[in-house]
This record gives C-alpha cells, structure tokens and sequence, in this order.
C-alpha cells in the first residue's frame, strides 16, 4: 500500500501534519505543490525526512500560476489565477478554449520549481485530478516524460470501496460519489494514455469518494477489502489552524481526522497482521 497525502506545501500545519503522520504512522508518500504558500517549508521538511517519497502535486485550478500571465493567456485571468472550480476548468478544456501549450508551460515551470529545490520527484498527481480529462492527462504525460518521470496516480476507485467508504450520507457525499462515478468512466482512455507514454501506476486506488472523510475505521476497511497488488490511498492530512482557514479549502478539520487516522495504532496493527507492505511510488515498478 502507498499511503499518499496531498497538498503538501500549501500551509506550514499541513506540512506539519504530512510529517507526523509518516513519523508517527503509517504515511508513506506525499505530493508537492510548487504554488503553495509554504512550499520552501515543504521541501525543508522533505529533506530531513528521505524516506518519505516526494511526488508533484500539480496545480491547474482554484490558485495562482507560476509563470507569468502573458505567457499562458488563455489559462489565467489578467492577474494569473488559474481557473477557480474544476468543472469551470473541465468546461474550458472541452471547448477548446485553453491552449495546450498554455497547459504545457505551466506545468513544465511547476516541475521545475520542485526540481530546482533539490527533490527528486517519485511520481505525479494532478489537484482536483484535473488529469482524468484525456486532454489534460496527454499533456501532463508528456511533461512528466520530458523530467524522466514514468509514475502517475490513476484515480479510479471501485464503486464498491466508493460506497461503502462514504457513510456520512448528505449532499456532500453525493457529489463525491457522482464525482468518482464519473473519474471510473474514463477509465479505459486514461490506461490507454499511460501505456503509450510508458506511464506507471497502481493496481487500485481509494479515498476519492471519502475525500475528507478517512478515519481509522475507513482505513481499517481499506485494507481489509485489499487486492492483490498495489493499492494507493489518498489522503489530506494536516493540522487545522488559522492560516489553514484563511486559505478557503473546504478540507480543514477534516485534516486533522485524516491525520489521527494514520498514526492509528490499529492501522499498523492490520497492515502487520495481513502481511501488508507499505511503500513509496519510488518503489513501483
């Protein structure tokens, strides 16, 4: 299992929490956004703590870009912020309002900010997965190529682990099972996209529906309901404080409820009894 966190660099409580949860318990893998406001936190962080793998978190909705806003007009507003929800985004790449190579810079400067910073991407990962559009996934396959990375997070989560891992019931809920409802449908253009560019991924993947929701008993599911191979779990641990709530993300002390589930002790007590290994992207093959 490759217990991945997200969001890595967008707040020093985040960061914080993405390493106790690898010190304390089970987090074995984390993805980096070169735009987040405690990116240079991160990278410390990341440094003093090798045997958490580092991937690329990378960012096309809902903040502000990296390069210039001339330079990728029809990506971002005049004051370079990137689209604001992810269907607005998902709108404009399907009418062919945003130009590949808009796409392609912002990217290609993106991976290199965490290049430049001394750390060796493991893999990448897209924020809102904005990867499951075939478009956006061709581009972002071929800039990984263009840095030698041949990992990416395929996010296809069974219905079965979608539903039973969402029992909180609610509007919400239902958004997040339509949303990985609709991410399974692509499932077929996205593997096909991967292997033409020697791309790599796990077998399965879960946490998409349960986005926010992941407590001890919800990984205690996961891995009970294992298949054979490799499985990645997102997760967005962090600690919720002030700067965490000044940033509008609807994930606050959802964090901290991710977080104490990965330093559960029950957690690392079943991986253990099922004879479960856990593992970085640095060691998928």
């Amino acid at each position: 299992m490759i217990f991945n966190a997200d969001d890595f660099g967008v707040t020093r409580g985040v960061n914080d929490g993405i390493i106790r949860a690898h010190r304390d318990g089970v987090l074995s893998s984390a993805t980096l956004m070169a735009t987040g406001a405690a990116f240079d936190d991160a990278v410390a962080q990341a440094k003093l703590n090798s045997s958490l793998g580092i991937g690329c978190h990378l960012v096309l909705v809902g903040e502000k870009s990296l390069s210039d806003a001339a330079a990728i007009p029809t990506l971002v507003d005049s004051r370079g912020n990137l689209p604001s929800s992810l269907p607005w985004f998902v709108a404009k790449v399907t009418a062919g309002h945003i130009r590949s190579e808009d796409i392609v810079t912002e990217l290609r400067a993106q991976i290199q900010r965490i290049c430049a910073a001394g750390i060796e991407p493991t893999h990448v990962d897209t924020h809102k997965h904005t990867h499951s559009h075939p478009r956006v996934m061709e581009l972002v396959c071929r800039v990984a190529n263009e840095f030698g990375i041949n990992r990416i997070r395929k996010p296809i989560e069974s219905w079965s682990d979608s539903w039973r891992s969402t029992r909180s019931g609610g509007k919400r809920t239902a958004t997040q099972l339509v949303a990985a409802s609709a991410v399974r449908v692509i499932g077929p253009r996205f593997q096909a996209i991967a292997k033409n560019y020697g791309m790599h991924s796990p077998g399965y993947f879960k946490g998409l529906a349960a986005t926010g929701q992941i407590d001890a008993a919800t990984l205690l599911f996961f891995i009970d309901s294992l298949e054979t191979g490799t499985t990645e779990v997102m997760l967005h641990p962090g600690i919720y404080d002030l700067e965490l709530a000044q940033t509008g993300t609807r994930l606050r002390i959802h964090r901290e409820t991710e977080m104490n589930a990965l330093i559960d002790p029950r957690v690392r007590a079943a991986l253990l009894e099922r004879g479960v290994r856990i593992m970085s992207y640095r060691e998928l093959h």
